[in-house]
């Protein structure tokens, strides 16, 4: 039996603090969540995974958060700090009172994400 796997649904964010806030607010309502990049078509693209239940017969249908860069992000990690004012940074490390979220390096583009 072949299963065929649908594309993941892309939806592309206006800037990488949208993609900052959505997985600070994720990992701050305990889920634990990281940051996928790879490289395709001389694009830098960041993003992360998610999946819409119950989407009429598209039980699971994943969906791709992404943001694309013409250059490479220098860090391992974005740290989001979510006080009177949002700030976010890139970092090799993490740092006490930030959210840190890991950017997972891959080294070739998912056959599932369609772009």
């Amino acid at each position: 039996m072949v299963i065929k796997m649908e594309a993941s649904k892309k939806l592309r964010v206006v800037d990488l603090r949208d993609l900052a806030r959505l997985v600070a607010s994720t990992i701050s309502m305990g889920q634990p969540i990281y940051v996928l990049h790879f490289d395709y078509n001389n694009k830098h693209y960041y993003g992360v995974l998610g999946v819409y239940n119950n989407y009429y017969d598209k039980y699971g249908l994943p969906l791709f958060y992404y943001y694309e860069s013409e250059k490479p992000l220098e860090g391992k990690y974005i740290l989001v700090k979510m006080d009177e004012r949002e700030e976010v940074v890139f970092s090799e490390g993490i740092k006490p009172g930030w959210i840190a979220v890991p950017i997972i390096n891959l080294k070739e583009k998912p056959e599932f994400i369609n772009l």
